[in-house]
């Protein structure tokens, strides 16, 4: 059974100024940024051969995180628990499995099971989505049907928005020459049906040229609903089901000499506010700002203001992204720096890495920035700064 034990230790640094005087600058120190911490995690990973074609597969994660002036927490979880049947040509899967589609790195539009987080600042297995699945292989080509969440196929859609929802999904995938080509197609309990091509080409000895692609008919998404800029009771952001849209990516990667890869990639992300929606959710910051110069409404001033963080949780904040990443790989070490730019504001999130990896043990460590001009999204987020340091041991 292979086990990786990883002691992590986090630092992050929100912005220095109080809330109502970031609010004031249109920065409103809305949830207060994670505090730092420690986290000590152990992954258990193990597959059972039995006969017939039958294999059992568990990854088990055992977490305990303990926060700068709070106290320790349970983060445990269980990531995959799955049973899959061998049949030749084909396989038959059930339980919890990780399933990660698509050809991008730092966004995946047609990741349509597994919807994982991307470019984290540190990687690890993330927990897997109950799931049945079908894949039959050929020589040259794949095909995927599965049925994810099936538990949660009647309830309502507020219980099931995002990656929770049951939905029916396919994947084909066919190789032709030195052209890897991707179909899908997904139709969510609530969010009906989208499809979705994907292809990478490898171009030459050190040139990869990736693009994907979707189009949905509904999608979920943040609203506010028809209110004004007064102060609310509740919070006026909710999950709602909301209209058609598109998703795309254009990348490509360099490899070469000595051990250098450089990656670029520009991507669309029709279910992330628009402009409109975040111009109004800037206009309401400056109008609870006026407000909590008041004593009367300081109190619910601050409340509506921690409200407008909901957003924030989104997959993209801007819709237009672009993405650098480069990284250099002498002999047992990696190290990169990335960048992440949103045009529209010019917000960035600027990321540099450093791994060592030995026979049994990894170290890394990460610095993490956020900023942009003072009206830009990333420069509004609670969190300015983030370093990272771990140890991982496999025995």
């Amino acid at each position: 059974m292979p086990t990786a034990v990883t002691l992590r230790a986090d630092d992050r640094s929100a912005a220095d100024r109080g809330p109502l005087a970031q609010a004031e600058a249109l920065q409103p120190g809305l949830a207060p940024a994670t505090p730092s911490g420690a986290l000590l995690q152990a992954e258990l990973r193990h597959t059972q051969r039995l006969p017939a074609g039958l294999s059992l597969h568990g990854n088990v994660l055992l977490a305990h995180q303990r926060l700068q002036g709070g106290a320790g927490n349970d983060g445990s979880r269980v990531n995959e628990l799955d049973a899959a049947l061998d049949l030749g040509p084909w396989q038959l899967s059930a339980g919890k499995k990780v399933l990660g589609w698509d050809v991008g790195y730092g966004f995946r539009p047609n990741d349509v099971v597994q919807q994982e987080t991307r470019r984290t600042q540190f990687g690890q297995t993330p927990e897997g989505r109950p799931l049945l699945m079908v894949e039959g292989f050929s020589a040259e080509s794949t095909l995927a049907l599965v049925w994810a969440n099936p538990q949660r196929w009647n309830q309502r859609a507020d219980d099931q928005r995002g990656a929770r929802e049951s939905a029916l999904a396919a994947r084909a995938y066919t190789r032709l020459g030195g052209l890897d080509l991707h179909g899908f197609a997904r139709h969510g309990r609530h969010t009906g049906a989208s499809t979705g091509l994907a292809l990478s080409w490898v171009a030459g000895d050190a040139l990869e040229l990736h693009a994907s692609a979707r189009v949905f008919e509904r999608h979920d998404g943040w609203t506010t609903g028809p209110t004004d800029r007064s102060l609310q009771a509740t919070n006026p952001w909710q999950q709602q089901t909301l209209g058609g849209g598109s998703q795309w990516l254009l990348g490509g990667q360099w490899t070469g000499g000595p051990r250098l890869s450089l990656l670029f990639e520009a991507w669309h992300d029709g279910t992330a506010l628009s402009d409109a929606q975040w111009r109004d959710w800037g206009t309401r910051n400056r109008a609870l700002a006026t407000l909590a110069q008041q004593a009367a409404w300081r109190g619910a001033a601050a409340g509506n203001l921690a409200w407008q963080a909901t957003p924030f949780g989104s997959a993209s904040l801007r819709r237009d992204n672009v993405y650098a990443r480069m990284a250099w790989q002498p002999e047992d070490w990696t190290l990169s720096v990335d960048a992440l730019l949103t045009p529209a504001d010019r917000g960035h999130i600027v990321s540099a890495a450093l791994q060592w990896t030995g026979d049994r043990w990894r170290i890394d460590a990460g610095l993490r920035w956020y900023g942009g001009p003072a009206a830009s999204i990333l420069a509004q987020l609670p969190t300015r700064r983030s370093a990272l340091l771990a140890a991982t041991l496999t025995f």
